[in-house]
This record gives C-alpha cells, sequence and structure tokens, in this order.
C-alpha cells in the first residue's frame, strides 16, 4: 500500500474527525503523528494502531514554532483544525497558513486542508469568509494541496445530530430555526475514506478541490422530524420565522449559551449542499452513506427507555 509507513501529521487529531481519519490511515500501513494544544485528548487513538504507529506532538497552529516542529520529518500533512466561534482569522485563517507554510519548508509531499462548504472570502458570516480565506492562504504556501469542503459530518460522537436528539429528547415542542436551509449530511467514515484515498494516490488529486456530501439533501426542519421518528419521540415542531430569528441571533447572539449566535444565523441563509458539478466522494471511489443506514446504531440511546429497552422491545 502507499501509505505504508508514511508518517502523517494531523492537526487537530484527536478531534471527532481526526479519529475516524486516524483509523483509516492506520489501518493501511501509515504512521499517524497528532498534533494538538493538549496532546492527551487524543490518546484514546493509541490503541488503533500497532505499537509505535502512533505519535503525539504537542502544536497550537497559531504559533508557528510549534507547527514546524509537529510537521519535522513527515510525509504529509492534515489540517483539521476549525473553530464555530471564536477569532477566525487568528485559527482559520493564520493558522491554515501556518501549516502550509511549515509543510512546504519542511519538504512534505501532501497536504489536505480540511475546509466546509461555503467558503467564500465574499460570505458575509465570518465563518465562511475565514475558511475561504484560509483556502486561499494555503495555496499560496502550498500549491498542490488537496482542499476537502464537507457538508454537515455526522457519527456516533457528532455534536450535530447529537445535539438535537438530545433537544428533542428534552422539550415537548421543538422551535427550529431555519428550517427552510437545506443541509446534505455526509458520513464520518466516507470523509475519513476520502482522505485515505487522497493521501494513497496525492498527484492525482493535487492542487484540486472537491465537496463532500451525502446521498441526500434534506431541510433542518426534515431532518428534526427525521430525528424524532428515530428516537420513537412524538413532538411538535414550532419553525421560528426568520425576523425572529435575527432578533434573536442579533440581541442575544453574543451571550454564552446562546441558541444561535448572528454568525450562525448568517450561515443559515445559504443552503450547505454540493454544488452543481463540483466534484465529491466519487472521485475517491467513495459510495455516500446514508443517514438512516447507520443512525439507528446510536439514536436508541434517546428512545424513552434507553439503548437496551429499545433492543428488548425490538426483540
Amino acid at each position: 500500500m502507499a501509505l505504508d509507513g508514511q508518517l502523517v501529521c494531523i492537526f487537530g487529531g484527536g478531534g471527532f474527525l481526526g479519529r475516524y481519519i486516524s483509523q483509516q490511515l492506520l489501518s493501511r500501513g501509515a504512521r499517524v503523528r497528532i498534533a494538538e494544544r493538549d496532546p492527551k485528548n487524543a490518546l484514546r487513538i493509541k490503541p488503533l494502531g500497532n505499537l509505535g504507529q502512533t505519535q503525539f506532538a504537542s502544536a497550537d497552529v497559531t504559533k508557528k514554532e510549534s507547527v514546524v516542529r509537529a510537521v519535522h520529518g513527515c510525509d504529509a500533512v492534515i489540517n483539521l483544525v476549525g473553530i464555530l466561534d471564536g477569532d477566525f482569522d487568528d485559527v482559520h485563517v493564520n493558522g491554515a497558513r501556518n501549516v502550509a507554510e511549515a509543510a512546504a519548508e519542511t519538504g512534505c509531499s501532501a497536504l489536505i486542508q480540511m475546509s466546509a462548504i461555503g467558503a467564500d472570502i465574499e460570505s458575509p458570516s465570518r465563518y465562511g469568509r475565514s475558511k475561504g480565506e484560509a483556502e486561499e492562504a494555503v495555496r499560496a504556501a502550498f500549491s498542490s494541496a488537496i482542499i476537502m469542503r464537507p457538508s454537515i459530518v455526522f457519527g456516533r460522537e457528532d455534536q450535530f445530530i447529537n445535539r438535537f436528539a438530545a433537544m428533542i429528547t428534552m422539550l415537548p415542542i421543538v422551535p427550529i430555526i431555519g428550517g427552510g436551509t437545506k443541509f446534505q449530511p455526509v458520513f464520518v467514515g466516507d470523509v475519513a475514506q476520502a482522505v485515505a484515498a487522497a493521501l494513497d494516490s496525492p498527484a492525482q488529486y493535487a492542487g484540486q478541490t472537491f465537496e463532500l456530501g451525502g446521498p441526500e439533501v434534506v431541510s433542518m426542519g426534515d431532518l428534526n422530524r427525521r430525528i424524532a421518528k428515530m428516537t420513537k419521540r412524538d413532538r411538535g415542531f414550532v419553525e421560528i420565522p426568520d425576523f425572529a430569528a435575527k432578533l434573536m441571533a442579533t440581541c442575544t447572539g453574543f451571550l454564552p449559551g446562546a441558541p444561535i449566535t448572528s454568525d450562525q444565523y448568517k450561515m443559515l441563509q445559504k443552503d450547505n449542499v454540493v454544488a452543481a458539478g463540483q466534484a465529491g466522494l466519487e472521485a475517491f471511489g467513495v459510495t455516500p452513506t446514508p443517514l438512516a443506514s447507520v443512525a439507528r446504531g446510536w439514536m436508541d440511546k434517546y428512545t424513552s427507555h434507553g439503548r437496551f429497552g429499545a433492543r428488548a422491545k425490538a426483540s
């Protein structure tokens, strides 16, 4: 296998997506170096590989010196670092630039920048704009970088499907913000396979941008109703009018625990789906996985009697 023995540094590798990517790379014989501000956050990855297959490095993408140390001796680099609130310019733009420059300076043969659908330097949201600027910074420093833009990524440990499932569990009437906004949720395992395939043949994908989406396009409202059905919860749903959502985001979005920030509201004004004609999972030989085919395995815990009660009832 092309990845056998290769050393891949993964910034943000201790997170949700990083764990799946690490598992894919380790299964193909690669060695992985997980770069995190606190490496203890990634220790769960160690049992996924054989002895000596995993390494850990303390690094902060906003600090160039630590990034250079982390990528030293690596064959390829993956940048997964991203935030939903905070200093987008420092983390997304400067951080991505630091990673790309370090990868180029140390002679890495491949770089994957994990971006997002909606990345655009003209985006009205700071998140989308910073993701677009990060792509430009990466291209300037490492022209052959492979950029991947997933839609919402789902999986057992995600912070998206689980968030709504928990809300549906607690509330008899569930408010929905941005009910008409469309998404194309993509399975975390499919994204991980695409990343591994790209590093298997980096020359084939060099300098290209890919948008990764699942097999279904679904609105925010329909997604919530599907989750309720999967968790066997009979709930009422109220779609918050756009003017009310905007007022909420403007007046309370800056407060801790606010249901929606002003920037998130702006992101919801545009559908999060793969652009027509844009290359995606099929370019890596990956067949998109439907949400329903994998969600059942972890939605049981949100049913009225929990996972074991649900299984007992089913049997």
